[in-house]
């Protein structure tokens, strides 16, 4: 059976497992969640406790979880240290850097998105700055890390959770120019093939971002 992805094509964590599928090669079919697809809906609603998406099924196997799915792949079907190293250590390195996309650069920019989501013309402005400080933070951080870290085309558990982290909270709060080491390194992440398709994938889908998609990437 070829392996499924349920997800959407706009979905940052979408993006996220999708881009370890691509990078790696394998076939697998895609089944959108929208509306006009109930049928795949109710696959997710049967994989994990609060229905979300991703998830990937593989034969009888259903995951959810973004960073699981990776796993997942990367234990059965990527090359050796390829998505996670084999080294321990450095499997522990990948792993925390992969937090830090989902929960210090992912998780403030959804906490921005969801105040305009929950009423665009009044959002409560003390969280939205609240949360911008905590993705300059990040910005800050990831600025220093960099200096350390090679970008030399590979794909692994760190580049798929930054490419869509960025690319949307760059949306929600442009990277300024004194972090060129960052910015530079989005715009690497996103010429990446793998990273290129999703956003072509989610292209028709930008008009239905709550704060206005910018005319770029």
């Amino acid at each position: 059976m070829t392996l499924a992805l349920y997800g959407h094509p706009f979905s940052s964590y979408t993006w996220k497992a999708q881009i370890a599928l691509l990078a790696t090669g394998l076939e697998f079919d895609f089944h959108i969640i929208d509306v006009d697809h109930p049928e795949n809906a109710a696959v997710i609603q049967t994989a994990g406790p609060q229905g979300k998406f991703p998830v990937l099924r593989d034969d009888d196997t259903l995951l959810f979880e973004t960073t699981s799915i990776i796993e997942y792949i990367a234990l059965h079907y990527a090359e050796a240290d390829m998505l996670i190293p084999s080294d321990p250590d450095g499997a522990i390195g990948t792993r925390m850097l992969d937090r830090v996309f989902d929960n210090y650069v992912m998780g403030p920019m959804q906490d921005i998105v969801n105040e305009y989501l929950r009423d665009a013309a009044n959002p409560d402005l003390a969280r939205v700055a609240e949360a911008r400080t905590r993705l300059e933070r990040s910005y800050a951080w990831l600025e220093g890390w960099l200096q350390f870290y090679p970008a030399e085309g590979q794909v692994t558990l760190i580049e798929c959770a930054a490419a869509p982290a960025l690319f949307y909270a760059d949306w929600v709060h442009p990277i300024p120019e004194i972090l060129p080491r960052l910015r530079a390194w989005r715009a690497h992440l996103l010429a990446l093939p793998p990273v290129a398709a999703c956003v072509e994938a989610a292209r028709p889908y930008r008009a239905g971002f709550p704060l206005g998609a910018p005319d770029r990437d």
